[in-house]
């Protein structure tokens, strides 16, 4: 050890911003191990290290005995009161005990925990940059593909791709540069995991952010998104500003905003939604492209039932239920969509059921007379 290794951990602590006291006390610590490894575990042993020189000490620590018999744990009161004139028998006293050979494994060492130290601080910067980007896009660059799971690239770490967060259908190749949402950041003892998606709802919402003007400046809100990453999404927009079309903005000249986006997606269908306070308006809004006759609302169970004309039964409902499952999940609505001709043939089964218990009231009032005729004459 050396004036050397002072002048780095100066230099450390300045460019690094970790703190020289603790990179000394992690070495004593890790000489202090070292120490033990090499020369004897059963010692107590104290290490001092000289914060202007570099120079480094180890200190054993020993019983007084009047008989010694482990000289690595006891020494004699004889020998002790050289060192220490007031000690006596049954005292700890600490002598040195710095092996000739100990500068090179203290060199070593240092050098290890410095390295160690340095990763550690590198792990804890890149953990906190990431929490604080967490929400956003980032782009990189796909690093290796292992089972089912993308590595990207990031810089200094990489972002971890799960299945899930995977837009189905999606083809990923090795060196391919692309776009995800950062939604967790984890920090574990291998350093922080990243994790990235391109199917979370959120991505959606941040490539509008970034592809609209009114949305970033907040002049139009985003107010739910419903999505089947890979297939199907609507979005619905409110503006604030009653002179800006919040439809229109997103859509963008001759559709090039969304059209952008759906290039991003791999050709995702995008509905954009007008959002409206009256859950009716909404409800028939979110049913798009599908045309709506009425809406019947049941505010207490959260259900509204839809009708539309026969013809846009099929698209009202989507295939395999996709455009009546996005709209429930946009409008937060449980909905019940019915034809025209069936609610039709419904409310005449209604009318028959009702005239039915009007045909039976009348009987059982008429029978009703007639026994009150009958006990009358009897």
């Amino acid at each position: 050890m050396s004036n050397d290794l002072v002048q780095a951990l100066n230099d450390i602590e300045k460019e690094r911003g970790i703190p020289k006291r603790a990179l000394i006390e992690a070495i004593k610590s890790a000489l202090s191990t070292a120490y033990k490894k090499n020369f004897g575990i059963a010692q107590n042993v104290s290490v001092e290290f000289n914060e202007i020189n570099g120079e480094v000490k180890v200190f054993s620590q020993k019983k007084i005995s009047d008989e010694v018999k482990d000289p690595r744990l006891e020494m004699s009161l004889e020998e002790a009161q050289e060192l220490y004139p007031d000690c006596k028998v049954e005292d700890l006293v600490y002598v040195e005990a710095t092996p000739s050979d100990f500068g090179r494994i203290a060199a070593q060492t240092a050098k290890q925990v410095v390295i160690q130290k340095l990763r550690e601080a590198e792990r804890s910067l890149i953990y906190e940059e990431f929490l604080e980007r967490e929400g956003e896009i980032i782009t990189g660059t796909i690093q290796r593909l292992e089972s089912k799971t993308v590595y990207i690239s990031l810089g200094r770490t990489e972002g971890i791709m799960m299945a899930s967060d995977q837009i189905f259908g999606e083809r990923y190749e090795v060196g391919q540069r692309i776009k995800a949402y950062i939604y967790e950041v984890k920090n574990t003892s291998k350093g922080p995991n990243i994790f990235v998606s391109r199917s979370h709802p959120y991505f959606l919402r941040r490539l509008f952010e970034m592809e609209v003007p009114e949305i970033y400046d907040g002049v139009v809100e985003i107010k739910s998104i419903a999505r089947e990453a890979g297939a199907r999404s609507k979005i619905a927009v409110y503006s604030l500003d009653d002179k800006i079309d919040s439809v229109g903005a997103c859509v963008g000249p001759r559709g090039l905003r969304v059209q952008n986006i759906v290039s991003e997606l791999g050709g995702e269908k995008i509905d954009i939604i007008k959002y409206d306070k009256d859950p009716e308006r909404y409800i028939s809004n979110a049913l798009s492209p599908s045309r709506v006759v009425a809406v019947n609302i049941n505010e207490t169970d959260k259900i509204a039932r839809v009708i539309v004309p026969d013809y846009q039964l099929s698209l009202a409902i989507g295939k395999e239920g996709q455009n009546a499952r996005l709209a429930a999940k946009l409008t937060g609505w449980k909905v019940d969509i019915r034809s025209e001709s069936q609610m039709s043939d419904y409310y005449n089964e209604i009318d028959a059921e009702m005239d039915d218990e009007v045909l039976e009231q009348d009987w059982a009032e008429e029978n009703t007379g007639e026994t009150k005729i009958d006990e009358q004459d009897s």
